[in-house]
């Protein structure tokens, strides 16, 4: 955005009756933890993410599309600008033989089971990302060896800014590891996969297998899943498990004993303390191990 004022009246006024002020964003995310938004609004369709871009360059705001809530930490003072959560409309799934679109609010694991019951494979690993195909695609999520380039091949997007959007094949994505060039502005209204046929007892098997592997080996609670991308080479969570820092605490907010890639915060706790754990953990892995490790949350609103 530009140098011009930044002015919440103004946004405000473009929305009208769609806009909230004030509205708490904590409990949208898996932390649970945070401040409000100083304006909000649910997008039932993309006449609204216009309306929502209208708002943004009228009152010169930042924007958030908050998503499922499962890689973003939101600072008790809040998030100064607009944030977006995309309604129903965006949840749609429709399958025609091994191709598949899946609307930006579709949740990964409902991706990943609908997908298996239609008898296609290779989605199964969605199962264990906690997030939104929206969210998937500008962040590259993966996991169990797969990750969203491997099978997406077209997506739809918006620009809040007033920048040119529309459909786009996969490849002006750019991806890379936890990376894609879909900017903070840029909203995913659906995306497109090509997958294979596959056995659908198979793909459920390999879900469940999933879902056990995640509830033995990571912890529950109010957590964003990863809190550090892993380094060429190596794991961020022996990383940290290697500079004895499991368990370690910072006011509300402490390093899982389960596994050390993950932040806990307590119920009730303040998303302030789980950054600033985050920022020593990152400095004391560093002084420890000599890798400075990069975080993979997305945090708003800190200084």
């Amino acid at each position: 955005m530009g140098s011009e004022v930044v002015s919440v009246d103004r946004a405000a006024e473009v929305l009208g009756h769609r806009g909230r002020r004030d509205h708490p964003l904590g409990p949208l995310t898996t932390y649970r933890v945070g401040g409000p938004a100083a304006l909000f609004m649910v997008a039932d369709d993309e006449a609204d993410l216009r309306l929502a871009g209208e708002a943004v360059v009228a009152g010169n705001l930042p924007s958030l599309v908050v998503g499922k809530g499962s890689n973003l930490l939101v600072a008790e003072a809040g998030f100064p600008g607009l944030a977006i959560v995309l309604g129903e409309r965006f949840a749609d799934i429709t399958i025609d033989g091994t191709w598949v679109r899946a609307g930006g609010a579709v949740s990964l694991p409902v991706l990943a089971r609908r997908t298996a019951a239609a008898g296609l494979t290779g989605l199964e690993w969605c199962v264990g990302v906690p997030g939104s195909v929206g969210g998937a695609v500008r962040m590259n999520a993966g996991g169990h060896g797969s990750d969203t380039a491997t099978y997406l091949t077209r997506f739809c997007f918006v620009d809040l800014h007033g920048g040119p959007d529309g459909e786009a094949d996969a490849g002006r994505l750019e991806f890379a590891y936890r990376h894609s060039t879909v900017a903070p502005h840029h909203v995913v209204v659906w995306g497109e996969y090509a997958l294979a046929p596959g056995d659908r007892a198979a793909s459920e098997a390999t879900i469940t297998d999933i879902v056990r592997w995640r509830r033995e080996n990571q912890p529950g609670g109010q957590n964003a899943g990863s809190v550090f991308t892993n380094p060429p080479g190596d794991s961020a969570g022996r990383l940290v498990d290697a500079a004895r820092l499991k368990g370690f605490r910072w006011g509300t907010a402490h390093v899982s004993t389960k596994h050390a890639n993950f932040i806990q915060a307590d119920p009730d706790g303040s998303a302030d303390d789980v950054w600033a754990l985050v920022q020593e953990v990152r400095r004391l892995v560093q002084e420890r191990t000599g890798v400075l490790l990069e975080p993979e949350v997305k945090a708003v609103g800190f200084p």
